[in-house]
């Protein structure tokens, strides 16, 4: 699960993690019922964002939920999730990058891919994924050659960088593909009018993931000796916290120019959460229980105090046997609900509460004072109270 935008439960709220947990679910399933079992490893946070803003669009009966069956990684219960054609974009974009991105490590010789029997299996992993991208994306009327063009340009900049290159000129690429991505999720939805203003968004939420994936990965690519952007072209710090910081403001602006049906959600991940995106690959972590990773943008201090624990909930006799429990408990590890949201202990079957909820979240992602979380995002926010767990 990778991807700049990494929610935090505590924030959200009930009802907007619910829907959260529904188009995530969504994508992974999208990917085991189109493209294989295999396929599901290529869910991403990111991705996800496609079916969240389809949906947003055309709303959830147009957009279409299911049941689907018990899942460890839900600890073993059953769940409404997102599906159509917003889920099976998702689906076949995160195919066709995954494919781009394990090429890019194979060709790079990374790890266990410096390997020629490793490399050629990934390339041949990497080759099916992107036929069936290129399946996917046909099946909701979404050229992926947009995609791969992208890719294949993206190699021949970075060759071509060196000191005093624009980091924007290396960025283009990935904006390219995001913008096309974004702007097609008002195709499906039957809403042509949003389609500029989603592209635009797209297109700065493409720079963002490019300019923070180098933040983050500037010191793990230095001391590997690998290609980092920030590094080749020179750009300081202050100059990439500038221009992200720049992205975040244009797709919040965008996203006041599109016509949603119900945008909650799509509001709180695209205007609330990117700025903590950018704070998190900084160094400046918005929420209490974030690692705060040293930096020059690195606040003073340390985490909030806890805040009240919930009361606890009577026993249930429904336990779970040894081996049951253990599978359960597995898939919780596995995925962020053990350590931000609310899921049922593995035997006990008796409602925890992640380490998010023991926490004070502290300025409500920034906005100051938790129940004024509204007023953050300037004239005509519809976020409501929704993602403020104070009971406004």
């Amino acid at each position: 699960m990778f991807g700049i935008v990494r929610p935090c439960r505590h924030r959200l709220g009930e009802g907007l993690s619910a829907q959260w947990m529904a188009h995530l679910c969504g994508l992974c399933l999208a990917l085991r019922r189109d493209h294989g079992q295999f396929a599901r490893i290529v869910t991403n946070y990111d991705g996800l964002l496609l079916s969240v803003l389809t949906e947003a669009q055309a709303g959830p009966a147009a957009a279409g939920r299911r049941t689907a069956g018990p899942c460890p990684l839900r600890g073993m219960r059953t769940a409404s999730v997102a599906q159509g054609e917003g889920a099976r974009l998702a689906a076949a974009v995160s195919l066709v990058l995954a494919s781009a991105k394990v090429r890019d490590h194979v060709t790079d010789g990374d790890g266990l891919l410096a390997r020629r029997p490793v490399a050629l299996a990934a390339r041949r992993v990497a080759a099916g994924w992107g036929r069936a991208g290129e399946r996917g994306g046909c099946a909701v009327g979404f050229d992926t050659a947009v995609l791969v063009d992208a890719v294949d340009r993206q190699a021949g900049l970075e060759a071509l960088a060196g000191p005093g290159t624009p980091i924007l000129a290396v960025t283009e690429p990935t904006e390219t593909a995001t913008a096309a991505a974004f702007a097609h999720t008002a195709v499906l939805a039957g809403r042509p009018g949003n389609a500029a203003p989603l592209a635009e968004a797209g297109r700065l939420f493409g720079r963002l993931a490019h300019l923070l994936d180098a933040v983050e990965d500037q010191g793990a690519d230095a001391a590997a000796g690998t290609w980092n952007p920030l590094t080749a072209t020179g750009t300081p710090l202050t100059e990439a916290r500038r221009l992200a910081d720049d992205a975040v403001r244009g797709v919040r602006l965008a996203l006041k120019d599109v016509e949603f049906t119900d945008g909650r959600l799509a509001h709180r991940l695209l205007v609330h959460e990117l700025p903590a995106s950018v704070d998190r690959a900084f160094g400046s972590a918005a929420c209490a229980h974030e690692p705060r990773a040293a930096g020059p943008y690195a606040p003073p201090g340390g985490p909030g105090g806890p805040g009240a624990p919930l009361p606890p909930e009577p026993p249930r006799r429904d336990r779970r046997g040894l081996l049951a429990g253990c599978a359960v408990w597995m898939g919780l590890a596995c995925t962020c609900q053990m350590c931000c949201g609310t899921f049922e202990d593995p035997w006990t079957r008796q409602r925890r509460e992640g380490l998010c909820a023991q926490c004070d979240c502290g300025d409500c992602s920034g906005c100051g004072d938790c129940c004024e979380c509204c007023s953050c995002c300037g004239d005509g926010c519809d976020c409501g109270c929704d993602g403020c767990d104070c009971g406004c």
